[in-house]
């Protein structure tokens, strides 16, 4: 008996890291849900149930004794799709039996503590030029895409470091909309800019949460209704602050 509770266990952590996993670095909701029990149910846990939202998952078994339900607390969110492809690849490999369960825990521990983005330079340098880009996509001019590129890169910066002091995204994003709407303003006010609307857009669209915004849409639609309203709700509160921060430079012109 403890031997078989030892192994519930065991089979629990390791689809509970995998959600955990996937849904850190961006996943789904249901993508979360369908893991785990995919993960179960290789194993031989056939009756297992997930709920998963945003900020915790609980996953439960029936009829496998009295330790049958485990919840851990989701607190930090980022966008990492390759470690989603990575926990996607390996439970499939654990469906067609070429995984064991300690060969398992050990590759999606080291998922969990790699590092797979890029050097922070190399963000900010690929946000200006992403931000640049949609300016022209927005029908800016040419001769503005370097003024874009100035305003939000600077902007990518101060969220990157306001959120390392201020963990609250809605403060560190509101300061870097702040900062790009005042660097666009004196860009245009030196001549180096000319159309300040165009300019601004263009800025702000490495802060806009496109992929929060899109997987509030795919989890409402799949049925899950707590966590497609409550990423929409984050995705509201980013697009405010945002608003708000480009807002406040405007009233001041």
């Amino acid at each position: 008996m403890e031997k078989q509770l030892e192994q519930l266990n065991e089979i629990m952590e390791v689809c509970l890291l995998a959600g955990k996993i996937i849904l850190q670095s961006g996943g789904e909701t249901y993508r979360v849900e369908d893991t785990m029990m995919r993960i179960a149910a290789a194993f031989g846990m056939e009756n297992s149930h997930s709920y998963v939202t945003p900020t915790g998952i609980i996953f439960s078994t029936e009829g496998t004794g009295p330790v049958t339900t485990k919840l851990i607390r989701i607190s930090t969110r980022s966008t990492d799709l390759k470690k989603v492809s990575m926990v996607n690849s390996i439970s499939r490999r654990i469906a067609c039996g070429e995984v064991s369960l300690q060969e398992a825990k050990k590759l999606l521990k080291e998922i969990e503590t790699m590092n797979l983005t890029f050097p922070f330079k190399i963000q900010v340098v690929a946000a200006s030029v992403a931000d640049g880009c949609f300016m022209i996509m927005f029908n800016g001019h040419w001769i503005d895409f370097i003024p874009t590129m100035i305003s939000g890169g600077a902007g990518y910066l101060s969220f990157v470091y306001f959120h390392r002091f201020i963990p609250i995204k809605f403060f560190s994003e509101f300061l870097a909309s702040f900062i790009i709407g005042l660097l666009s303003f004196l860009l245009v006010k030196i001549g180096l800019g000319h159309q300040l609307d165009k300019i601004i857009i263009g800025s702000v669209m490495s802060l806009v949460p496109g992929l929060l915004l899109t997987n509030a849409v795919r989890d409402l639609m799949a049925g899950h209704l707590v966590s497609g309203l409550s990423k929409g709700a984050e995705a509201f509160l980013t697009a405010f602050a945002i608003g708000a921060g480009i807002a406040v430079v405007l009233s001041f012109l």
